[in-house]
């Protein structure tokens, strides 16, 4: 079965991170908190499917400390 493409990954900021949790409550498909209440990145990359859920993430977080970096395309 082939994999889905990836577009780019979801990335923290963990000095700035303050642990509100609400990443979790916006995309629990793709982050959880750690027992430090930071985030912890459970997928490798984000697939297209995947790319408003982590944008929610995003969206949800009061400090900025998440962001959505898109894949380079190779060379």
């Amino acid at each position: 079965m082939e994999q889905p493409e990836k577009t780019g990954h979801l990335s923290v900021d963990r000095g700035r991170c303050e642990g509100y949790g609400m990443c979790e409550q916006a995309a629990p498909e793709l982050l959880h908190l750690d027992e430090d209440d930071v985030p912890v990145i459970d997928v490798a990359g984000i697939s297209p499917t995947q790319k408003p859920l982590a944008e929610a993430a995003v969206r949800a977080c009061p400090v900025a400390a998440l962001s959505v970096r898109t894949a380079s395309a190779p060379a």
